[in-house]
């Protein structure tokens, strides 16, 4: 709990999102701004934003805000590899969703650079490419997401934003997001903008918020500016109308990187089954050693042999 209050819970099981400031240590998060910088291989932005918007516009979609999107596992240390299953933040998704078993089942660090695209989004609920259903009224039916900043972020450098549910109640649920009525659009645009609430904070900071929260990216405007961020979401391990990746499709990621430094419950976060699981043979055992000969399943083959002496 030293990383966050009972405060922080509750204000995300009331608001549906809350800032935490300085999250990560500062060896954490310079360990995992090194990553960012290997994976790509830049720091510095344009000397000025890019605008598309017209008068009385909001912001859009377009590709071009999410070209600086990838997926662990990457190409460089553990530290980014696995930020997104530090024991803190997987406690507090366990106690936000009021669960003792998570699924990881998105992890996206996101490099956002001044001049690269008009980042300014229209405020929307991520429900929509999370789940074919609607949010449940139980939030341990639904997900978290967690933003986290790996630099420091000011409105100037594309810090999200949000309106709390409390607020957002007063004017529509989240369904709206779904009307495509340009008119209906702009309405609930112009309506939701007063109660907007900025994420800017420090490096090290996190964001969790839920699917059926009104938010949207900003644009970047600090010259040369640059924002490194990961996206990582949980939901209850048993809950299969949540999803996004499917892991194994990747699988010729480094994901060697990733097995050979995480513990056996962060690994379970992917699906891999625990130790003492009736999975765990000696001929699986075998065969995932072949497939990753430094991963040390020693948790894997103690719990085995005490299963079997019961």
């Amino acid at each position: 709990m030293a990383r966050f209050t009972p405060e922080h819970l509750a204000q995300w099981r009331r608001e549906g999102a809350v800032l935490i400031k300085d999250f990560f240590t500062k060896d954490e998060v310079a360990a995992v701004r090194a990553d960012f910088e290997q994976v790509f291989g830049r720091t510095s932005g344009e000397a000025e934003g890019i605008d598309r918007k017209k008068d009385g516009q909001v912001g859009r979609f377009h590709p071009a805000q999410f070209k600086g999107v990838t997926q662990i596992p990457l190409d460089c240390s553990p530290a980014l590899n696995l930020i997104g299953l530090h024991p803190a933040l997987m406690e507090f998704a366990k106690r936000a969703l009021n669960t003792d078993a998570l699924y990881l089942y998105q992890c996206q660090p996101w490099a956002k650079f001044t001049g690269d695209a008009d980042y300014d989004q229209p405020y929307h609920c991520d429900f929509v490419n999370h789940t074919l259903t609607a949010p449940s009224e139980n939030p341990s039916g639904n997900s978290i997401t967690i933003l986290c900043y790996f630099s420091d972020v000011t409105d100037a450098h594309g810090a999200m934003h949000y309106v709390a549910r409390t607020d957002s109640e007063k004017i529509a649920g989240p369904e709206a997001t779904l009307n495509r009525d340009p008119d209906a659009h702009a309405k609930l645009q112009a309506e939701l903008m007063p109660y907007s609430r900025s994420s800017a904070a420090p490096a090290g900071s996190i964001v969790p918020y839920g699917i059926d929260v009104y938010h949207r990216g900003t644009n970047m405007t600090a010259a040369h500016g640059h924002r490194f961020a990961v996206m990582v979401c949980y939901k209850a391990a048993t809950d299969n109308a949540i999803s996004f990746h499917a892991w194994p499709f990747h699988h010729e990621k480094p994901w060697h990187l990733i097995f050979n430094h995480a513990t056996p419950e962060q690994l379970s976060c992917f699906g891999v089954q625990p130790p003492g699981h009736p999975f765990w043979t000696e001929t699986t055992l075998r065969r995932a050693q072949t497939r990753y000969p430094d991963w040390d399943l020693t948790p894997y083959r103690e719990a085995m042999r005490l299963r079997a002496a019961e």
